[in-house]
């Protein structure tokens, strides 16, 4: 069965999942920032991992391994002693960058705010546990001693499941 434009229907109910692994790529807390570093062109491994602040080496491997998988980027091996390694963006790892450069710059533009509203919250969470541990707790579950299970049991009330009863 196909729909209006000849596309079988069980591919276009795959494809919400499918777009699930190009959102790992977006999503991925290293990628975005290996591509925009290679936007400006090809570099080397050592030059990427100084200009990509907090990343590991071994992070920087398999990042940059993925991204070649994905066919984001290209490993060029130069035959130079010692031996010459450099990443560049394929075209398909371009329009990523041109695609993605609006968020990256949105992020830039809005780390100010979101520290400031992370702020705001940790310190409204902070007064709110203090309000709590002044306040003296009230009510069944008050106090530090649980019921005993028989004295739940027989407070609890009966439901009906499937014609039987049962009490939860």
């Amino acid at each position: 069965m196909s729909t209006a434009d000849g596309e079988p229907r069980r591919a276009r109910a795959q494809e919400p999942c499918r777009t699930r692994e190009v959102l790992d790529i977006v999503g991925d807390k290293w990628s975005l920032l290996v591509v925009r570093q290679l936007s400006r062109g090809p570099r080397r491994f050592i030059e990427l991992k100084r200009a990509v602040d907090g990343i590991s080496q071994r992070m920087l491997t398999v990042t940059l391994r993925g991204l070649e998988r994905d066919g984001i980027l290209t490993r060029t091996v130069h035959n130079v002693m010692p031996p010459h390694v450099s990443y560049a963006l394929t075209p398909m790892g371009t329009t990523l960058r041109e695609a993605t450069a609006p968020l990256l710059e949105w992020s830039l533009l809005n780390l100010p705010h979101i520290d400031a509203a992370r702020a705001a919250y940790d310190t409204r969470a902070e007064q709110d546990g203090k309000a709590r541990q002044a306040q003296p707790p009230t009510g069944p579950s008050a106090s530090p001693h649980p019921a005993p299970r028989e004295a739940r049991q027989a407070t609890a009330t009966p439901t009906t499941v499937q014609g039987r009863q049962s009490s939860r």
